[in-house]
């Protein structure tokens, strides 16, 4: 049986090396754990289910140029003209574009009283039609769509109707159903709750409210356009748009055709960013250390090619001398792998508090040193497999 006191005798007679290579492994323990958890982190945000059919939304803009149009009027002719489009599945108007980084938010009040009355999470306000829901392929879950007769031209309507997620929902009313509810802003408009959809998020993907949304029944002739096809329609679909509506009214512009998937890949590109970064970091640390202990058990086999030698000589076998710098690696790994998951909770604490992050799990620094573990056997393993090669006579005669 190996003997783990040798070892360590071995190593403290010359502590410049394994003393380097321990700060090394503590320090790419604490990087990569907490590098690996905010991977993870990013991970899970971009994979969000949004509630939409993002590759199937064509969304673009329309600029009028005429001061005699009446917008209003001119909006409604124009969703008609895109729903009769070929290949499209349903089409509206909205003030705002899901996962774009810009909208419109809010808050309402749970009583008519403003100064007294408790107010809603914050949310995503979007302006729609009897269209929306269909047009961006969410799910009604409870109650019902608005009626085309409902629609309103303007905010200023004091008695209006809206579809609220689920999210906002819970949020607002956890135990009893949100059909029916009123809710009130300022002192005047009343909102009253007449549907359900089972998700539907925001423009801001980094905001703690993202899943909170209404939709409200106003129309008042936004210059943003959703438009629902295939996504393989989407490429002629957008000469059929420009064709159709500058037929229609030729004084003014269309332009920003993008997907809801292209939008959302766009709002997320820091976060895609941030990725790459950390896991070509991950890497590169991973494969120093390695170096650095491939380095350290090649010196070290150049340094004790005699005292392998005399070993062979009196009966050591291959697996001991691949054992001894195996046990060698483990060592040290297991200090620095200790010290480190411990630096790496403390490195956690600091980024939850500066960055609010999540806190650090701590499977994270133990699949760290697991990893690290791993990718250290690998390195050790070759040159020691190469000293165990060494048979007493050339040992004793190099040196």
């Amino acid at each position: 049986m190996l003997h783990i006191k040798p070892i360590l005798s071995s190593l403290l007679r010359s502590k410049s090396g394994p003393i380097l290579l321990l700060i090394q492994i503590i320090l790419s323990v604490a990087i990569v754990a907490n590098a690996s958890f905010i991977i993870q982190e990013r991970l899970a945000l971009m994979q969000r289910d949004s509630g939409i059919k993002e590759s199937e939304v064509l969304t673009f803009s329309l600029f009028n140029f005429d001061p005699l149009i009446d917008k209003t009027a001119q909006n409604k002719i124009d969703q008609q003209i895109l729903r009769g489009l070929p290949n499209v599945i349903d089409a509206t108007s909205t003030n705002m574009l899901p996962l774009s980084g810009g909208g419109w938010s809010s808050t309402l009040n749970l009583g008519p009283d403003p100064d007294s009355a408790k107010s809603t999470p914050q949310f995503a306000m979007y302006l729609g039609t009897d269209h929306t829901i269909e047009t961006l392929g969410i799910k009604l879950i409870e109650g019902r769509n608005f009626y085309p007769h409902e629609l309103k031209d303007s905010l200023d309507s004091p008695s209006r109707l809206a579809i609220i997620s689920s999210a906002l929902a819970k949020a607002v009313w956890p135990d009893e159903s949100p059909l029916g509810k009123v809710l009130y802003e300022g002192k005047d408009a009343q909102i009253t709750v007449i549907g359900v959809v089972e998700k539907l998020q925001g423009a801001w993907i980094d905001s703690s409210s993202l899943e909170n949304s209404v939709i409200q029944n106003v129309d008042y002739g936004s210059s943003s356009y959703m438009v629902r096809a295939k996504p393989e329609f989407h490429a002629e679909l957008k000469d059929a748009i420009k064709k159709a509506l500058l037929a229609e009214n030729p004084n003014r512009v269309l332009d920003g055709f993008k997907s809801i998937e292209a939008l959302k890949d766009s709002s997320y590109r820091d976060h895609k960013l941030m990725i790459t970064v950390l896991t070509m970091m991950v890497v590169l640390l991973l494969l120093i250390t390695s170096l650095g202990l491939t380095g350290m058990v090649m010196f070290n086999i150049q340094r004790r090619t005699k005292q392998i030698g005399t070993r062979r000589a009196l009966g050591a076998k291959k697996r001991d001398i691949i054992s001894y710098f195996l046990v060698e690696n483990y060592l040290i790994c297991l200090a620095g792998g200790v010290l480190g998951g411990l630096l790496a909770i403390q490195l956690g604490q600091q980024l939850m508090k500066i960055y609010s992050l999540p806190m650090l799990d701590l499977s994270y620094p133990l699949f760290t040193v697991a990893g690290l573990f791993i990718v250290t056997t690998l390195a050790v393993y070759l040159p020691a497999r190469k000293a165990a090669n060494i048979s007493p006579a050339t040992a004793t005669r190099s040196v």
